[in-house]
């Protein structure tokens, strides 16, 4: 299915590319930087977001063969277009040292099983939860927004070896984290991909 930009975007990508130098990304790098700051509108996140190009080519390819998607809170999966999200929030619960992001991370890996993309951009303690399960991901995008916890989650991320996008700020959010899943989703399959 070939996506169809509107003239608005358009018009958006070359003012942001106008205002802030993104060719020197390696090309997924690249369309990550500038979903999410188109997105956003924030020009920091070129110089705030954390990723490996390598480790997004290997989540593109398991994206684009139907790897689940996995988001924290609803807002992300509204943001996800073209693709069928899993959010368990609804049936979660809290409990005694257990938030309900935390819980419907628990259920929800129970649902999907190793191999999944992780979208959290609201909970920090759900990108908390996600860390103590072993649920070798195809990519984490941890972008949690927050003054309490989200930075200490988000370096927790990026201790952890797990193929990540993450920022370094209290910056995140649905949007954000939404758009980085759909720079993959957006950027073409390349012919090796579609062989393999």
């Amino acid at each position: 299915m070939t996506r169809v930009v509107h003239p608005i975007e358009q018009e958006s990508y070359r003012r942001l590319r106008a205002r802030l130098d993104t060719s020197h990304f390696p090309p997924l790098t690249r369309a990550v930087v500038e979903r999410v700051v188109h997105s956003a509108a924030d020009l920091e996140y070129a110089n705030d977001l954390v990723m490996d190009e390598d480790e997004l080519a290997t989540a593109h390819a398991a994206l684009h063969a139907g790897a689940p998607v996995v988001v924290d809170v609803e807002m992300v999966g509204a943001g996800i277009t073209r693709r069928e999200t899993v959010c368990r929030l609804r049936d979660a619960e809290s409990g005694p040292g257990l938030t309900r992001s935390a819980h419907a991370i628990r259920l929800a890996y129970q649902q999907v099983g190793p191999g999944a993309l992780w979208v959290i951009g609201n909970a920090p303690t759900a990108l908390e939860e996600l860390l103590t399960l072993d649920a070798a991901p195809a990519l984490v995008i941890g972008l949690p927004v927050g003054f309490v916890g989200a930075v200490e989650s988000k370096a927790a991320l990026r201790e952890s070896g797990l193929p990540a996008v993450s920022n370094v700020s209290e910056k995140g959010g649905s949007a954000v984290a939404a758009a980085a899943l759909n720079a993959l989703l957006y950027h073409p399959v390349s012919h090796s991909e579609e062989q393999s």
